[in-house]
């Protein structure tokens, strides 16, 4: 039907193809990351009388992003009208948001064919049964995902990490990358990725600085293999991910921090350094951020569907993905298991059509090449340090200005004086995505709209969401059975209209 590199290979050419060079890396200088969703069907001609031929599916990116930033606390906007987060895969979902508003659209118009079918109730569509969508991101994603176990006889990226550092905040990374430089290095033992890695100390959760740890004036030592100093059962947190006999002596770290309310890593050195499981936020430049990592959006998303709540009312079911495809990277398919499905496995009582879906984990073989190892290994020497790219793209399926280009979130040359202004919006902002819903809203007839937007007069953001009663239902399960540390914004930031 598919394979994860006909996936990436797909992503890759539509990157090179169809996005502009505003927003991409600067060669040499800058890398990204890269998400997409891919949609998935099959081909109009298949002969039913062939029951053991494969199918033969058309392939189509409908939506995709890069970036690596996101904003703090202190820049967060109650307008609705910043990103708050642009790192690829938020990008990517948010995009696909925009494609789901427009197919909903040509569904309710009847202008088009659309992805969209009548539901059995009034005003409610569903996704064709044909149709299956699929995610891919040219990386792992940040937090739980990444915290894979690193075996002896791999090459150590992460230097120890005494106890000194975990009673020395001064030392806290100060970038927004929501990937380690570690978790990104290619396995070459040659590479000039790996030669640098043996010259320069690394920051204890690995992001893409170089800071010195307290009085250390040497290169970093080996991580320590001895695991007598861990716990039987921190030991069995990743040694329950090596192959048989390997012997773990170190994890792969995430730059995202455990949310308050979370037991907390244990910062000792080697493989125990991260406790697994735990809901994490990205690190902010100084100023914290209130953005739940890449791998517990996933999870959340693998329960709620990808079309949110706003969405939600026009849905007679979620929106889910069938399958998440990696690129080349560190990866742990245990790893990726557990972030994605595995925490929310017990999760029950949900509304009908809601369910933790058993989204299907491949990693493809083909390397982004504008991720970090990829420009790393074509760097020349003394071209200066690599730095991860400050703009963010997103691209929707859509006729009218796919194209979303942003930095800091807003979109890329936006003064001080112009934030505030409609052209300083990103289209894919909740205020525009709102924008969009409220569009559909109107043309559609209002003996049409379906019941969850006929019970009461709903004005602003806050209020159109909170009506969507089940989503809700689903969403309050999920916080309750699993996600209950989850760090939500207050309703203040929602009151937009």
């Amino acid at each position: 039907m598919w394979t994860a590199d006909e996936i990436a290979r797909l992503c890759y050419e539509h990157y090179g193809s169809r996005l502009p060079k505003q927003g991409k890396p600067e060669p040499n200088r800058e890398w990204t990351l890269l998400a997409a969703v891919v949609k998935i069907q099959p081909t109009a001609d298949q002969a039913c009388d062939r029951p053991d031929r494969p199918v033969q599916v058309t392939k189509e990116v409908v939506s995709m992003g890069t970036g690596t930033k996101c904003i703090g606390q202190s820049k967060m906007r109650k307008s609705g009208d910043i990103l708050n987060d642009s790192h690829a895969e938020v990008i990517a979902r948010r995009s696909f948001q925009r494609y789901l508003l427009h197919q909903l659209h040509l569904a309710a118009t009847l202008k088009e064919e659309s992805i969209f079918v009548p539901g059995t109730q009034r005003g409610l569509w569903k996704l064709r049964p044909d149709l299956l969508f699929v995610f891919f991101s040219s990386h792992t994603p940040c937090g739980d995902a990444s915290i894979i176990p690193m075996l002896e006889f791999e090459d150590q990226p992460c230097c120890p990490v005494s106890r000194d550092w975990a009673n020395n905040p001064s030392v806290e990374a100060s970038g927004n990358l929501e990937a380690p430089e570690d978790k990104r290095k290619c396995e070459d033992s040659d590479s000039p990725v790996t030669k640098k890695m043996r010259l320069e100390p690394r920051t204890p959760d690995g992001m893409a600085h170089h800071q010195s740890f307290g009085n250390q004036e040497s290169g970093p030592n080996s991580p320590d293999v001895s695991s007598s100093n861990l716990t039987a059962e921190e030991l069995a947190t990743v040694t329950g991910m090596a192959p048989s006999g390997a012997k773990v002596v170190d994890v792969y770290r995430t730059g995202a921090k455990c949310v308050p309310g979370e037991a907390g890593d244990s910062g000792k050195p080697g493989a125990a350094y991260h406790r697994v499981g735990l809901l994490r936020v990205k690190p902010g430049r100084g100023d914290r951020t209130c953005s739940m990592s890449c791998s517990d959006k996933l999870a959340r998303w693998n329960v709620l569907g990808c079309q949110g709540a706003l969405l939600m009312h026009f849905l007679e079911e979620p929106i889910y993905l069938s399958a998440v495809v990696i690129g080349k990277c560190p990866y742990s398919q245990e790893a990726m298991q557990r972030a994605l499905i595995g925490r929310c496995q017990n999760v029950s009582a949900l509304p009908e059509g809601f369910g933790v879906q058993e989204v299907k984990l491949q990693q493809s073989d083909l390397l982004f090449e504008q991720s970090r190892c990829a420009v790393q290994a074509k760097k020349v020497e003394n071209q200066g340090r690599l730095v991860p790219c400050g703009a963010a793209i997103g691209w929707s399926a859509v006729p009218e200005q796919p194209l979303d280009v942003t930095a800091n979130g807003f979109p890329q040359g936006t003064t001080k004086k112009g934030i505030g202004r409609l052209q300083a919006r990103s289209r894919i902002s909740k205020v525009e995505l709102f924008r969009s819903f409220q569009k559909l809203l109107s043309s559609i007839s209002e003996d049409k709209w379906p019941d969850s937007l006929r019970v009461q007069k709903l004005v602003t953001y806050h209020e159109y969401k909170e009506a969507a009663s089940t989503y809700q239902q689903a969403w309050s399960a999920l916080r309750k059975q699993a996600f209950g540390s989850w760090i939500r914004n207050p309703p203040d930031y929602q009151q937009f209209k």
